[in-house]
């Protein structure tokens, strides 16, 4: 055998060996990665939504893609409607104080936009004497049973000067007697938002953790706002939604009075009003009774009721979020019973990483 061909068998058991060791690395630091995958991987925090209507919570939250909805409730039929139509989880529908506390699943965030007319200033104000307020009590025991971090609740403004403050100091002290830190504000849509609409509640947020409270707070730069003639539906309008009955005293006054496109006015029994700036009044239940509760605007054809997508739009709903077919009094009910998405998700979106940092170094 020549020099040569010895020296090249050497160089070749040479290579195969570094092969082999190279693989070894290679097979090595994939498997340490793997484990670093295994290891980074977010562990979502889990949402109940409790009298969720349409689902305003639920799509703001997830929307960080940190949050997955595990129960959601309402007792009107036309909420599970529009609920289970946008969303893949399935809304419990049933009246919540009827619902056993073992039955809702471990959780992490509780949100509720609790009835308001027992507060509301359209409502007759009962507070507490209502029937309704139930609900609180029952997201109260909902919390001693679960201990969420988070719980966050929204209400009309006036449940803060309701029974002279009382009945806020009451909701704000038995969340406090569950070792809760609290902040709450009343925001208004139009001003921390870019939709135009005059919508102040009162949001309550309450936090075990005292870092993320420390952290948080509801000091929102004002934005300008869209135009009304952006949230307006392209389509042609059916004639329904038009004030087209001349024989009425009614047509005469809107007529009369609806001369701006750049502004939404409001029906006021002997006069309309038009919102001096520029945006739509506070979307309320009672356009669902019907009457002229329906905040009106004037398009290129004539003056006439927005339409129930319209509505939805000034609510700040995602265009690809769903209307089912029902009544438009039921729809208008529901958008005026809705929470504004894009307040929501600014609370999320300072609220959610936070929580999840602290879910996910713990685990």
């Amino acid at each position: 055998m020549t020099i040569t061909s010895e020296n090249n068998k050497i160089k070749k058991v040479k290579k195969n060996k570094l092969t082999e060791e190279n693989t070894e690395n290679i097979n090595i630091q994939d498997k340490k990665k793997i484990k670093k995958v295994k290891k980074t991987e977010i562990k979502k925090l889990k949402l109940i939504d409790l009298c969720a209507g349409t689902g305003a919570f639920t799509l703001a939250f997830e929307m960080t893609n940190l949050v997955e909805t595990v129960y959601s409730n309402d007792m009107e039929p036309t909420s599970k409607k529009i609920y289970d139509e946008n969303f893949n989880h399935k809304l419990t529908l049933d009246n919540l104080c009827n619902i056993k506390v073992e039955d809702i699943p471990a959780h992490n965030i509780i949100t509720a936009g609790f009835p308001c007319q027992p507060f509301s200033i359209a409502g007759k104000q009962k507070g507490f004497d209502d029937s309704r307020t139930n609900v609180f009590w029952k997201i109260l025991e909902i919390i001693k049973h679960h201990k969420p971090e988070c719980v966050i609740l929204e209400n009309v403004k006036n449940l803060a000067s309701h029974d002279e403050g009382d009945t806020l100091k009451t909701i704000l002290s038995s969340l406090e007697k569950e070792q809760y830190h609290i902040k709450y504000k009343i925001l208004n849509t139009s001003d921390i938002t870019s939709i135009p609409q005059h919508r102040e509640r009162i949001y309550i947020v309450c936090l075990k953790n005292k870092e993320i409270y420390d952290k948080f707070n509801f000091n929102f730069e004002k934005v300008n706002k869209n135009t009304v003639q952006s949230l307006l539906e392209t389509r042609v309008i059916e004639n329904k939604y038009y004030y087209n009955d001349t024989e009425s005293k009614i047509h005469k006054m809107v007529i009369d009075s609806v001369k701006n496109k750049d502004t939404v006015y409001q029906f006021r029994r002997v006069y309309v009003r038009e919102n001096k700036n520029n945006e739509c009044p506070t979307l309320t239940a009672n356009m669902g009774t019907g009457g002229h509760n329906v905040p009106i605007i004037l398009d290129d054809i004539g003056a006439r009721k927005l339409t129930p997508k319209e509505c939805f739009n000034f609510q700040g709903f995602p265009e690809n979020y769903k209307l089912p077919k029902m009544s438009d009094g039921k729809l208008y009910k529901l958008a005026g019973n809705a929470v504004s998405v894009p307040v929501v998700k600014l609370i999320a979106d300072i609220l959610v990483p936070e929580l999840s940092r602290v879910l996910n170094s713990s685990t």
